[in-house]
């Protein structure tokens, strides 16, 4: 199905809003397969339409690497010179800020077909796995256990994937996980349009997800919110884990709490 070039631009994380994209297409910076478009109403199919934006824009293919940018700052994450999986890749912002960070192979994991960023299909450090279910990969699939992974996915719980994922990891390995609310809450606690705005929901969801990653052999490493919304304005968390055989880890509960009260201060408008 055909949709707007500033709707695609919005969804594909090349703009952070609705307005930016028209402002970026008028401009004449928005290229689909490689003709330049200056109409922002104008419709192309996103599987059949590779879109780029000249000139400085993100520093990364889409702004999904500014959240993981923000984990390799604040935990300390090291991906120089490792394997990894970008889980739930999409147009491959995990992916790009893995490769600029010195990762050497980056597994780009997705159901979806035909998101991937071009200068990402063509470096040889990327395998793209486009219409791949992650729920189904198994370690021979990729020939070689992950050093590191991130999992940024949508409408389907952590907890669905996260076992999985673990399969792959080498022992000790590291992960960066996005926690949406949006789509860990129940139905009867998500509002208009998908979005969750109670602050104690959100605390009821990391809470599930951090007791879940220990039940299945992860320790918690750190928690922080990412630093921009999701596409309806859902406030998102980033969970850092690492497999092992302890059966306690180091983190405080409690920062649960004081968490999410600095991402509804701080993003909340």
């Amino acid at each position: 199905m055909k949709e707007r070039l500033d709707v695609l631009l919005v969804k594909q994380g090349l703009a952070s809003s609705r307005e930016k994209a028209k402002a970026m297409i008028m401009a004449g910076d928005v290229f689909v397969n490689d003709n330049r478009e200056d109409k922002p109403g104008d419709c192309f199919d996103p599987e059949k339409s590779r879109i780029r934006v000249k000139g400085p824009g993100l520093k990364y293919v889409s702004r999904g690497g500014l959240k993981l940018e923000k984990a390799v700052e604040v935990f300390g994450v090291d991906v120089s010179g490792k394997v990894c999986m970008d889980i739930g890749a999409s147009t491959g912002g995990f992916t790009d800020c893995m490769l600029q960070n010195g990762a050497v192979k980056v597994f780009a994991v997705d159901v979806g077909y035909g998101q991937l960023a071009w200068k990402l299909r063509q470096d040889p450090r990327v395998v793209c796995m486009e219409k791949t279910n992650i729920r189904y990969v198994t370690p021979e699939d990729i020939g070689e256990p992950l050093d590191f992974a991130s999992v940024d996915v949508s409408f389907i719980s952590l907890t669905k994937v996260l076992p999985v994922a673990c399969t792959l990891l080498r022992p000790m390995a590291c992960m960066v996980c996005l926690i949406k609310p949006q789509f860990e809450a129940g139905r009867e606690k998500v509002g208009k349009k998908g979005v969750v705005r109670d602050p104690k929901v959100h605390e009821e969801v990391i809470q599930k997800i951090v007791d879940h990653v220990r039940s299945i052999g992860f320790s918690v490493m750190g928690l922080d919110f990412s630093p921009v919304k999701g596409p309806e304005g859902n406030i998102e968390y980033l969970l850092y884990i690492q497999k092992t055989d302890k059966e306690e880890d180091s983190f405080n509960d409690g920062l649960v709490e004081t968490v999410v009260r600095q991402a509804h201060d701080k993003l909340d408008e």
